[in-house]
């Protein structure tokens, strides 16, 4: 079984087709998907809970869906304390695993990084209150480390977390693109590391030899749907049934099968979101 870690299950372009899209995931192996809630800003939140809620109710048939809740770096200029109160409130439903995607974004021009990072600072504490896992997006400009530097300051400083238990709450790397010391740093923090469909593309070189030392037991795939469709579907919607073909890449680049690739990450996605086997 894999399980597709990110995918944007409340897209406009999945919305008249979702249960065949879902469907599709399930006959690719997809037993499990995170939908991530962060809409187009703080109001919409709550679609991803709302989709899970429907589709896990709808067929048993289909992978099973959990849901996140978090406030977009883009999105953060509209962090009230309204949005706040409800990203808290969302993090107390038991289909709500993860907090994110949350984080910093360099590369395009949204929100002044001082927001940003006033808003992921806050996110951050709302989640370790509710004992949540945090789903990390650090996009830097082209060129220029300074959104890694700045997201790995943050992490270190706010977000050494333990549970209930005495274990590390942690978290993923979402959609990693950086270099091998970055995301050393990221696991040293307790940090798992996702790779999408771009670890497929032949320019990829440095993820991938990224993707290629990274220990088994912290590595998860996801698509980012409907983002980075991996070859051989790059240009095209991306969907969580793809998520097989960034697996297979990844196990043929670490040596090992497709069914040990699903078997650990699956076993990552539990551990993680402290899951019952099999889910």
């Amino acid at each position: 079984m894999l399980v597709d870690s990110h995918a944007h299950l409340d897209s406009d372009s999945f919305t008249a087709e979702l249960p065949e899209i879902l469907n599709r995931a399930g006959e690719a192996g997809v037993g499990a998907i995170l939908a991530i809630g962060i809409g187009e800003g703080p109001a919409e939140m709550h679609q991803a809970l709302d989709i899970c809620r429907r589709y896990n109710a709808a067929d048993s048939k289909l992978p099973r869906l959990y849901a996140s809740a978090g406030i977009y770096p883009h999105s953060t200029t509209e962090a009230d304390d309204a949005a706040f109160a409800k990203l808290d409130v969302l993090l107390a439903e038991p289909e709500v695993i993860a907090c994110g995607e949350i984080g910093l974004d360099y590369y395009h021009q949204g929100a002044p990084h001082d927001v940003q990072k006033r808003a992921f600072i806050q996110q951050m504490e709302i989640a370790a209150r509710r004992n949540r896992p945090i789903l990390i997006h650090c996009r830097p400009n082209d060129g220029d480390d300074q959104c890694w530097e700045d997201t790995l300051a943050l992490l270190a400083e706010h977000w050494r977390v333990t549970g209930s238990d005495g274990e590390s709450v942690g978290g993923i790397l979402h959609c990693f693109s950086g270099e091998w010391s970055y995301a050393e740093r990221a696991m040293e923090l307790g940090f798992m590391i996702s790779f999408a469909g771009h670890l497929t593309y032949p320019k990829s070189l440095v993820l991938q030899e990224v993707a290629a030392k990274v220990p088994l037991d912290r590595i998860l795939v996801e698509t980012d749907a409907p983002y980075l469709a991996p070859v051989p579907y790059r240009g095209q919607r991306n969907e969580p049934a793809y998520v097989a073909q960034t697996a297979r890449f990844l196990a043929d680049l670490r040596g090992i099968s497709l069914e040990e690739l699903a078997s650990v990450t699956t076993k990552n996605f539990e551990r993680l979101f402290r899951l019952p086997p099999g889910m």
